[in-house]
């Protein structure tokens, strides 16, 4: 049986802003998952699974148990002819990457970064880029968790389906996820296009280049008038690769060592800020190159900031990064950060982002050290009139009626909580927030 420390041990998240202390359990197996969770009940403690830390939001808080799954990870088993892979919860998705690469497979499509843990990535909605795709949660063909009872889920699209539709996007609060299963596709190469262009041209030509491409996205630095647009298209051949030096001139030097540098700078001499994010606009340059595609999708994050996304309905992008411009330019403070903006197919995941609709996603970011509500607060302000939804692991300040709003099927979802979670085992001060008591 797991053994659950007797003392608490001191938890934080990747950019710091959530502390928390909570005895700890490393389950080795779905049984050991599910005594730890009976124990925590039977002795009225709280529990929550924790990936890997990247939610700015208090979803993986507790001062109950804490489950950490390290060690249930890597591949169950997979089937080339289906393309069905299981995994276990605790996987990180760069582990689960380099092993989908060795059996001639890969995810559809990625965010961009691979820290995360598969269940934690699924649970809040996580996406990356492309019209023609959902979030990651749309590629779970089934799923097992332990429920607050301490009893084994099993579900698909015939065994047990209501619970599948709200598990895939969860926040956690319908128990603890020990296993994922995915549909993946063949291993495939991905030509990366990255390049300057004039605000106002990129977004006069937006649904163009949504459109046109597998994977379009594109960064905005603020106090500019230049954005860096990224587009990621399938090829047959890896015939451009990149020098080892050019990647890490590339991802790590520029895009952390040199960019944090300009964000410390930022931070110690805010009246420096526009200048230089004029000079990060101007040091965007064209790149061109093909690798496999999970690591075009990816690159390292080891500059910390806080960070708000809104998914909106792609008719509302206009009006939305408009107010956020305006916003900008009447903040009390700088931002040393770019805005990202990205595009998704609509699906029908109750608590996805995208349900039944298209979205295009804004992200804004603030470095780590800098003020930043006010910032937040009005941006969301902007968002949620226009129907956006907030990313369920990003800063937000939403709660369960206003979201009730927002997603026709939070009924359903708050309806299966009650039938897994009745004592709300899984709880905790964010999920009282989003869902409730």
């Amino acid at each position: 049986m797991a053994h659950v420390s007797p003392v608490a041990t001191p938890w934080r998240n990747w950019t710091g802003n959530q502390r928390a202390n909570a005895a700890v359990a490393q389950p080795e197996s779905v049984d050991e998952v599910a005594a730890v969770v009976r124990e925590a009940a039977a002795t009225g403690r709280a529990v929550k699974a924790v990936g890997a830390g990247h939610s700015f939001t208090a979803a993986a808080h507790t001062d109950g148990v804490r489950l950490e799954l390290g060690n249930l990870t890597g591949l169950v088993d997979d089937d080339p002819q289906t393309r069905l892979v299981r995994v276990r919860a605790g996987t990180t998705l760069s582990q689960l990457n380099e092993a989908l690469h060795r059996h001639g497979l890969a995810m559809p499509n990625l965010g961009d970064i691979d820290a995360q843990t598969i269940s934690g990535a699924l649970a809040t909605g996580t996406h990356g880029t492309g019209a023609g795709y959902g979030c990651l949660s749309t590629f779970v063909e089934g799923l097992e968790l332990i429920t607050g009872t301490g009893d084994v889920v099993r579900c698909t699209a015939t065994e047990n389906p209501e619970i599948l539709q709200a598990a895939r996007v969860s926040v956690g609060a319908l128990g603890v996820v020990t296993e994922v299963t995915l549909r993946c596709v063949d291993a495939f190469t991905l030509r990366a296009d990255e390049r300057p262009m004039p605000l106002r041209d990129l977004l006069a030509g937006l649904d163009e280049h949504v459109a046109a491409n597998d994977h379009f996205e594109f960064y905005w630095m603020p106090y500019t008038e230049r954005a860096l647009a990224k587009r990621n298209n399938r090829v047959d051949a890896d015939d451009q690769p990149r020098s080892r030096l050019k990647a890490w001139l590339d991802d790590d030097l520029l895009q952390n060592t040199v960019f944090g540098g300009v964000c410390r700078l930022a931070r110690a001499v805010p009246a420096l800020t526009p200048p230089l994010a004029r000079t990060v606009a101007r040091a965007f340059s064209p790149t061109v190159y093909t690798e496999r595609s999970d690591r075009v999708f990816t690159t390292p994050r080891r500059v910390r900031f806080m960070e708000m996304e809104y998914g909106l309905p792609r008719a509302a992008l206009p009006e939305a990064f408009a107010g956020l411009r305006a916003l900008i330019d009447r903040l009390p403070f700088k931002i040393a950060f770019p805005v990202e903006v990205r595009f998704t197919a609509g699906d029908d995941i109750w608590l996805s982002h995208g349900y039944g609709r298209e979205n295009a996603y804004i992200a804004i970011h603030q470095y780590v050290g800098m003020p930043y509500e006010e910032y937040l607060r009005g941006f969301e302000a902007i968002c949620a009139p226009l129907g956006g939804r907030p990313h369920w692991g990003k800063m937000h300040y939403r709660d369960a009626d206003s979201l009730a709003d927002a997603y026709p099927r939070f009924g359903d979802f708050l309806a299966v909580r009650d039938g897994l979670d009745p004592d709300r085992l899984f709880a905790n001060r964010y999920t009282e927030q989003v869902f409730g008591a």
